[in-house]
């Protein structure tokens, strides 16, 4: 597949795909012999794994450290597991914040709620 095929497909932009390419976290994408991009179906599984990642805010640089471990064989299996185990943990962490926050937006709503309904209710007596 093209990388306009492959961008369109997996929603991402070329521009997207080739910084992922640039930095290492495709590793190494098929070329034709004139030279372009020639994506397998390896690539759009990496492609669909570091989409995943970076839509859990797993940063770049863990992603491109885990990619360059996994290109190095089985004997990097305990490092992964700990930048996936480490990432995982931060990721619960941020998933705990982001629902005290959704608790305290709420209840920001419900005390907006119940002055405007009091404030309603002091306009008609008026």
């Amino acid at each position: 597949m093209t990388i306009s095929e492959v961008a369109k497909k997996c929603g991402l932009s070329t521009d997207t795909l080739r910084y992922y390419e640039r930095i290492g976290l495709l590793p190494m994408v098929t070329r034709t012999s004139s030279g372009l991009r020639d994506y397998q179906e390896k690539d759009l599984n990496w492609i669909e794994f570091i989409k995943c990642m970076r839509e859990a805010m797993i940063p770049v640089e863990s992603l491109v450290e885990y990619i360059s471990l996994f290109s190095q064989g089985v004997s990097t299996r305990e490092a992964r597991k700990a930048i996936l185990t480490k990432e995982y943990e931060a990721l619960l962490d941020r998933i705990e914040a982001m629902r005290k926050g959704a608790e305290r937006l709420k209840y920001k709503i419900e005390h907006y709620d119940k002055i405007m309904e009091h404030s309603e209710k002091r306009l008609l007596n008026e």
